[in-house]
């Protein structure tokens, strides 16, 4: 995919930069790569949460996503609000995941040449009209920048912004940042039987051969204790009406003491694998 101003791709982990998703070519090999090794300077594509939610040691450290330093990020948003100043453009971008200003400082120099060409009816049109051309209010755009903060507000500076004229590319964006992200979290998915470097761990989320671990197909397992693993395997295979399994006959069924039941219950319902029937100990696989 070309996304203009320089930047194309052609694969998933091809490149570094947008399409390698932040991370140097080679690097989805079979174990989890040295975030202290991946430069910096790779383009992280991200949705507006994660820049948000990015964390920052100190004041003059770099920001952090998933743990790994970031400095060139690119995401895509859809334009509420647009603010012209003597110095810079403010757009306001929104992804469905969050809200963030962009800052694209105007070159005073390109600014003059730009206007000095329209005075004359004609010669060196570039300048900024012709790159912000297409980016209005409810029309979506990409950036390319650098995550900022000042008095303790972030915003991108952008060192590109352009329309989005394909409305796939922000499907195909969604899908890099969510990829890139499970990538750093979960570990690289190895092409020869989708397992990752956390091996069984990742059977179940990238839909391998995961046993006990695979949820039929609907989605995958989290990180779960094995107790927690063993008591949802009982409340999938066991004869049941809609009422779902109690406890007691939890503990019964697995020979497991019955805090460890309820601890192990606890553990699914937070991550919303079950839920509660008729009362707090009547469990019920939650299906999708």
């Amino acid at each position: 995919m070309d996304y203009g101003g320089g930047y194309s791709t052609t694969s998933y982990g091809a490149q570094g930069g947008a399409g390698g998703g932040g991370f140097m070519a080679g690097s989805q090999g079979g174990s989890q790569p040295n975030k202290g090794t991946i430069s910096r300077d790779t383009l992280r594509p991200c949705t507006i949460k994660q820049v948000l939610d990015a964390t920052q040691p100190h004041p003059d450290a770099d920001f952090k996503i998933d743990d790994v330093e970031v400095q060139q990020l690119t995401f895509v948003g859809q334009i509420r609000n647009i603010s012209t100043q003597t110095t810079n453009i403010t757009y306001k971008l929104d992804d469905g995941t969050g809200t963030v200003e962009v800052k694209q400082w105007i070159d005073s120099d390109a600014a003059g040449v730009m206007d000095m060409g329209e005075g004359g009816g004609g010669g060196g049109g570039g300048g900024s009209s012709k790159s912000n051309a297409g980016l209005v209010e409810n029309e979506w755009a990409r950036v390319w920048g650098r995550l900022k903060a000042f008095n303790n507000r972030r915003h991108v500076g952008a060192h590109v912004i352009r329309p989005v004229t394909d409305k796939m590319e922000i499907t195909y964006h969604l899908l890099d940042a969510t990829y890139v992200h499970l990538f750093f979290t979960r570990g690289p998915l190895d092409p020869s039987g989708g397992k990752g470097a956390n091996g069984g761990q990742m059977d179940g989320q990238y839909g391998g051969d995961g046993g006990e671990m695979n949820m039929g197909g609907a989605r995958g397992m989290p990180n779960v204790g094995q107790n927690a693993r063993r008591v949802y395997q009982c409340l999938k295979e066991s004869p049941q009406n809609n009422e779902g399994l109690n406890v007691q006959h939890i503990a019964a069924s697995l020979r497991m003491p019955l805090t460890e039941v309820m601890k192990a219950g606890d553990e699914l319902l937070t991550q919303s694998l079950i839920f509660t029937t008729v009362d707090d100990t009547t469990w019920a696989i939650l299906e999708f």
